[in-house]
């Protein structure tokens, strides 16, 4: 393959067949090939059977493999006939090869978990690195893809948030014809509340100033994309909650992931619970 190709791993899952069609027509959309992979590695624990059981029960963990990566060609040449594929096993860490294999992707499609019959192939936790460390946007795909609504979702956490997001929603919308939705959400904790006799937040002066930066920062690129209907939401609400609201009425919720955030406090924590509760597909993009 020349041009670079959307990648989308499978683990013979119905949760990963629906990725790997989902994959399918975004990569007739873009006119771009399509690479399916699926990687498996012998658990542990095999090590301490003796020889020829260890090497039964590669061969079937190999032979599962193969058939996910069979299966999953064989839906795609149902759905989007005469698009080019190629498929690929891939050795060693599932949730590292997988990710390294998003290396000059246009994007890496995942399901958001697996039922393969090896813990191996387990596509949850390796959705869960991909999203966290992957090179390359990755889309985690949960539910069905069927309904088209014509919006992208971004949800929007810092009001300086970097380039790469936002150029990559917007470029996503004019693809689709679609328009944007931007959502700044913001959330009051308990620990913020002030004690007894101190002055309270102005949570309306808070929310306008939000909504003025918000406007700002969408200017520059209604500019670059005058196609692309937008509209922009400030709420004070969990980002998490908002986000997952969002995903059900767009076709595709993109959220940011800086370089310094790969783990579980902070933005993190908000980027899994997205993945974890998203009622549609999901882009994580990495911010260079």
């Amino acid at each position: 393959m020349t041009a670079k190709p959307l990648v989308a791993a499978t683990d013979g899952s119905e949760e990963s067949l629906r990725a790997v069609e989902w994959a399918a027509r975004e990569a007739v959309l873009r006119g771009a090939p399509l690479r399916i992979l699926s990687a498996v590695s012998v658990p542990r624990m095999f090590n301490l059977l003796v020889r020829p059981d260890r090497d039964f029960i590669a061969d079937l963990i190999r032979e599962e493999r193969d058939q996910a990566l069979a299966a999953a060609a064989a839906q795609v040449s149902e759905v989007a006939p005469g698009l080019q594929v190629d498929t690929a096993p891939l050795a060693g860490p599932p949730a590292q090869a997988v990710t390294g294999s998003g290396s000059g992707a246009l994007m890496l499609v995942l399901g958001s978990r697996g039922t393969g019959a090896f813990a191996s192939m387990a596509l949850g936790s390796v959705a869960r690195y991909a999203a966290d460390h992957a090179s390359c946007p990755v889309v985690i795909v949960r539910g069905e893809t069927a309904a088209v609504h014509q919006r992208v979702g971004i949800g929007i956490g810092d009001l300086d948030t970097r380039a790469d997001p936002l150029t990559f929603a917007f470029e996503e919308a004019s693809l689709r014809k679609a328009s944007l939705m931007a959502i700044h959400a913001w959330h009051t904790p308990h620990t913020a509340i002030p004690r007894a006799g101190s002055p309270a937040p102005d949570l309306a002066a808070i929310e306008a100033e939000a909504a003025r930066q918000l406007a700002g920062l969408l200017d520059n690129w209604r500019k670059r994309y005058p196609d692309v209907p937008v509209s922009q939401y400030v709420v004070h609400d969990r980002p998490s909650r908002a986000l997952v609201g969002l995903s059900a009425r767009a076709d595709l919720v993109v959220i940011g992931r800086h370089a310094s955030q790969p783990g579980l406090q902070g933005p993190g924590s908000v980027r899994h619970a997205v993945l974890n509760h998203a009622l549609g597909p999901v882009t994580v993009v990495p911010s260079s």
